[in-house]
């Protein structure tokens, strides 16, 4: 029988040590964990959130953006994920739960 490894992401990596991890680093697993939601079948309200939540995201990540600037919009995208109801699937939920982890890491650093 041929052993199988589990496949890592620097998405899922993002979780495993994020104390370990840049600024930089944190921000691009938090813009990947949201766009990852943009891919799951979800209603259109918390669509809506998510959505805004990752451009905000996407913003944070930016090379030219510097890091008191980055944190105020990772504190924008904690605000947008608050309004969002734990979605019934496991997958989108499982990717919130870590942006919103993501996000009180950053914040707290």
């Amino acid at each position: 029988m041929i052993g199988l490894e589990p496949v890592r992401s620097t998405v899922t990596d993002a979780l495993d040590a994020p104390a370990e991890q840049s600024l930089e680093e944190r921000l691009e697993a938090l813009r990947g964990r949201l766009e990852a939601t943009a891919e799951v079948a979800l209603d259109p309200r918390t669509n809506r959130w998510l959505g805004e939540a990752e451009a905000v995201a996407r913003d944070a990540a930016a090379d030219d953006v510097d890091p008191k600037t980055a944190r105020d919009r990772v504190r924008q995208v904690q605000r947008l994920l608050s309004e969002v109801e734990d979605p019934d699937r496991e997958d989108a939920a499982a990717h919130l739960a870590a942006a919103r982890e993501l996000c009180a890491d950053v914040l707290s650093s």
